[in-house]
C-alpha cells in the first residue's frame, strides 16, 4: 500500500542533517542552546548497529549542524523544509521530531539520532515495523485509529506538495486510510494494534523491498 512505502521512504530522511546545510541564523540558534556532548562513543557502538567509525563520521556531521549538540523541533522543521521545498512539511516533521525525540524532552540528542537511525536502515525487521507503527501511533495508547491514520496521511501529502500530486482529490486521504485499515484491520474492530501492522508487512513483498533501501546509506 502506498501510504506504507513512503512512510518507509520519507522516515530515514533525517539523514539531512549530516548533508544540508543551515544557515547562519539556525546556527546562531542553536549556539543559544545548552550544549552536549554524546556520552562514550563505545556505549553508542553497543547499543546501535554502527561502528566507532561510522559513529565518529555521523558525529562530526551532526555537530558540523549542530553545534549545540542537540536539536529543537523548531529547528528540525527548518530543515525539512529545504528537504521537501514544494510542500508543508512541519507537520510531518512534528510527528517524527516526536518519534525520534524517545524521551520527550523537546530536543534531539546525537544519541537519539543514532539510535532511531540505527533502527531505520539496519535494524531487524520487526524493529523497523514496531519504529513505523510508533511513529503512526501519534497519542501512544498502542492501537492506530481512523483518526491519527488520516493526520498521518494528511501531514504526508502536504510535505510532498502540490507538484507531487498536482491532481489530488478532496477525498483521497479517506481513501488512503480506508485501504490501510481494510489491509491491517485483521479483527475489524477499528483499529490496528502492532501486531496486526506487522504482520500485514510482512505479508506484503513490496513493503518488505522497501525496507531494505537504505541498508547501505551509510
Amino acid at each position: 500500500i502506498i501510504l506504507i512505502k513512503t512512510l518507509i521512504i520519507v522516515a530515514p530522511s533525517p539523514l539531512v542533517f549530516v548533508s544540508v546545510a543551515l544557515d547562519k541564523a539556525d546556527d546562531d540558534l542553536e549556539m543559544t542552546m545548552v550544549c552536549h556532548r554524546p556520552e562514550g562513543l563505545d556505549q553508542l557502538e553497543a547499543q546501535t548497529n554502527f561502528s566507532k567509525r561510522e559513529l565518529q563520521v555521523l558525529y562530526r556531521g551532526f555537530k558540523n549542524e549542530c553545534p549545540s549538540g542537540v536539536v529543537n523541533e523548531e529547528t528540525f522543521k527548518q530543515i525539512y523544509s529545504q528537504f521537501f521545498p514544494h510542500g508543508d512539511a512541519s507537520t510531518y516533521a512534528h510527528y517524527l521530531f516526536n518519534a525520534f525525540d524517545a524521551a520527550h524532552s523537546g530536543s534531539i540528542k546525537f544519541e537519539d539520532f543514532v539510535t532511531a537511525l540505527s533502527i531505520l536502515l539496519r535494524g531487524t525487521v520487526t524493529e523497523k515495523l514496531q519504529w513505523t507503527f510508533n511513529l503512526y501511533d501519534i497519542n501512544r495508547d498502542g492501537y492506530i485509529n481512523k483518526e491519527e491514520m488520516t493526520d498521518i496521511v494528511r501531514a504526508i501529502y502536504d510535505m510532498m506538495g502540490k507538484y507531487t500530486y498536482p491532481v489530488l482529490k478532496t477525498d483521497a486521504p479517506k481513501q488512503h486510510v480506508d485501504a490501510f485499515f481494510q489491509k491491517m484491520d485483521k479483527n475489524r474492530d477499528g483499529v490496528v494494534t502492532l501486531d496486526e501492522f506487522i504482520l500485514s508487512c510482512q505479508e506484503d513483498e513490496n513493503i518488505m523491498r522497501s525496507l531494505q533501501l537504505f541498508e547501505n546509506v551509510i
